[in-house]
């Protein structure tokens, strides 16, 4: 089968960067071009565009993109429950979604949630691969199987931990928090149990096989992110990144696409560095954050630690932000901390897509503030990026006046008639408004 990278070098422009160009507004020659580059990634499983994808297009040339995490645990397993988290990701205007699912049936709940899922949908399959069994007892066989199986029911795009090396283990022994990664947890503790290599990155060629296959994106996975600021930045981290450069370049010329991770938990002065030496080591390929939260102290506040972070990551070189929930550290989210979340990260999206001049970004930011201006309350709240808790505040607010006076539409719901400056304003421009015919 012909890949999106491989249409891209012959110069042809295929029908999803077709899509991708016209929902973003550029030109779809220059989404070709990027998509060649490796600069640009598609994560569009050719199974998954029969059924029910629209795709959506990941790189610096496009809007900043978000992706939302649910999937079960060990302790609590419920497709319902998925579901429910799906669709408030959806909803909130997740971009993407990855079922990260430890728990349960899990092909049956990665089915479900795949058949309700327009926009591109991820997994971790190193999770799949332990699922039954002892990590020490997996070999290649197993993780190819899985891997291709989860292909086959239409996975767009893979976390898969190849750049965590045997070599970079020692690395690790004077960090605070250890390998707080899941997949790179369970292969440093393989691979010391075999004393071999990752098999991950021992069969990375065969990968590229089953991702060209499908047309699955990698999504190069950071084991060795800095799970807490001290950890931030330090030999291992940098360490795996030059591995996950060699890999994205391996993939890229067996015709695969690829995105790569990133942290993580790292201090605000040290964003800039990280995403600059990522884009330099990894051949720019797209980069995807997991915040990154800027301080350890806010358990219950994390969205908010990592939307601050989010914003800088992406304004210095980050395509794509995986959003932090205000459970994170603390348990496994339900749908209103998923859309807190989607929320919280497409601020932050939004905010470095302003700040990096981004054509069209600022637009609605305008559109709202003329409506703000103007009194114009249907529009005000229709352009908030979360109309549904703009508008029940907004109608508090308006319920609260009614018990003190008689409403109007002539002033805001914070200071009231008198003290409303927008009212004055208007005022004012009008006084101050030259009278047809005088010169000014």
């Amino acid at each position: 089968m012909t890949t999106q990278l491989q249409i891209a070098r012959t110069g042809t422009i295929g029908d999803e960067a077709k899509f991708v160009a016209k929902t973003e507004g550029v030109d779809a020659g220059l989404v070709r071009d990027e998509v060649a580059a490796g600069r640009v990634v598609i994560p569009a499983n050719k199974l998954h565009l029969k059924d029910n994808l629209q795709p959506a297009g990941i790189g610096r040339l496009l809007a900043t993109k978000v992706n939302a995490n649910i999937g079960t645990s060990s302790v609590s397993s419920s497709v319902e429950a998925e579901i429910e988290k799906l669709q408030a990701a959806l909803n909130a205007g997740a971009d993407t979604v990855m079922d990260l699912s430890t728990g349960g049936d899990l092909d049956r709940i990665r089915e479900q949630l795949l058949g309700r899922c327009p926009v591109p949908f991820g997994t971790v399959p190193i999770y799949q691969i332990i699922e039954g069994r002892e990590v020490e007892e997996i070999d290649w066989k197993i993780i190819f199987e899985v891997i291709e199986k989860q292909a086959k029911q239409g996975v767009d795009f893979f976390t898969v931990h190849a750049g965590v090396l045997r070599e970079h283990l020692p690395l690790i022994e004077n960090r605070v928090a250890g390998i707080v990664s899941r997949g790179g947890a369970l292969l440093a503790k393989w691979m010391l149990h075999h004393n071999k290599q990752n098999p991950l990155y021992e069969m990375f060629d065969d990968l590229c096989g089953i991702m060209k296959e499908y047309d699955v994106c990698f999504s190069l996975g950071d084991g060795l992110r800095p799970g807490c600021l001290a950890d931030a930045t330090d030999e291992a981290q940098i360490a795996e990144l030059r591995t996950i450069g060699e890999l994205t370049k391996r993939a890229q010329e067996a015709g695969c696409q690829v995105m790569v991770e990133g942290p993580g938990h790292v201090p605000f002065d040290q964003i800039q560095y990280n995403m600059e030496v990522a884009q330099e080591i990894c051949h720019g390929a797209p980069f995807y954050v997991l915040g990154p939260i800027v301080t350890d102290i806010a358990p219950g506040y994390d969205h908010i630690t990592s939307a601050i972070g989010g914003t800088a990551a992406a304004f210095y070189g980050a395509s794509f932000l995986c959003y932090v929930t205000p459970k994170e550290h603390l348990g496994l989210p339900k749908a209103a901390d998923v859309r807190a979340g989607v929320i919280a990260t497409k601020i932050a999206a939004h905010a470095a897509d302003v700040a990096r001049g981004l054509k069209g970004a600022a637009e609605r930011d305008r559109k709202l503030s003329v409506a703000r201006t103007n009194l114009d309350w249907r529009t005000h709240l229709s352009e908030s990026l979360d109309p549904q808790t703009a508008e029940a505040m907004h109608t508090e607010a308006c319920n609260e006046i009614k018990q003190l006076e008689s409403p109007t539409d002539d002033y805001c719901t914070m200071c009231g008639r008198k003290w409303c400056s927008v009212r004055i304003n208007k005022e004012i421009r009008q006084a101050t408004k030259p009278k047809k015919g005088t010169k000014v």
